[in-house]
């Protein structure tokens, strides 16, 4: 299991459920889009404060972004 790449593949999923934009995300995590971007191609490696501040404008468990789908 790649974690990094799991991360990304599901903020990217729960991101478009939301159906807003990598730059709407970002705004409301305090973050800017080029971080989520790399984030979600599996470029950058993430704080645990930030998997938390994103969870949170997600809507969802934290663990939930951890989880390998088959």
């Amino acid at each position: 299991m790649d974690i990094v790449k799991v991360f990304g593949t599901n903020i990217k999923k729960y991101r478009k459920q939301l159906g807003i934009s990598q730059e709407e995300f970002a705004d409301r995590c305090g973050m800017h889009r080029t971080y989520i971007s790399a984030v979600e191609c599996y470029r950058r490696s993430i704080s645990l404060e930030n998997i938390q501040r994103m969870a949170d404008v997600l809507g969802i468990e934290t663990y939930k972004l951890f989880i390998e789908e088959d």
